[in-house]
């Protein structure tokens, strides 16, 4: 059902300083920085040969990922994002296998403009998991 990875995402406590790192240090291709208010996070991507980095950041003092860099203020892996052919029928598959579903089950648009829904991480063997419509 899951098909290749799109990215893996990193809460950072400074956006413009972890995108700097990965351009001027690791010497990699990175986005311009997008809000995305829906998700509550400020994201960049970081393009490499076989997927991507998506570097977040909170946008608002409600953005959940606040939370985590309360708990993490260094930053840190959030979640893992792999793509998939159909969104509702993977949906439909998981939840009918016992998988939980986060928030009201209907996919949200994601930072590539494809709808998105995310797997509770305790499903998923302590891992966050976004799926993306490819």
């Amino acid at each position: 059902m899951i098909g290749r990875l799109n990215h893996v995402a990193i809460v950072v406590a400074d956006l413009a300083a972890a995108a700097s790192t990965y351009r001027d240090v690791l010497g990699a291709q990175v986005s311009a920085p997008a809000d995305l208010p829906e998700h509550g996070v400020t994201t960049v991507f970081v393009v490499l040969p076989n997927t991507k980095i998506e570097l977040l950041a909170p946008l608002g003092a409600n953005s959940p990922i606040a939370r985590f860099l309360q708990a993490n203020p260094s930053g840190g892996m959030h979640h893992v994002c792999y793509e998939v052919a159909d969104i509702l029928a993977a949906r439909d598959r998981l939840k009918a296998a016992g998988a939980r579903v986060l928030g009201d089950g209907e996919p949200k648009t994601g930072a590539h403009g494809k709808p998105v829904l995310f797997l509770h991480p305790k499903d998923f063997c302590g891992t966050l998991v976004e799926l993306e419509q490819a």
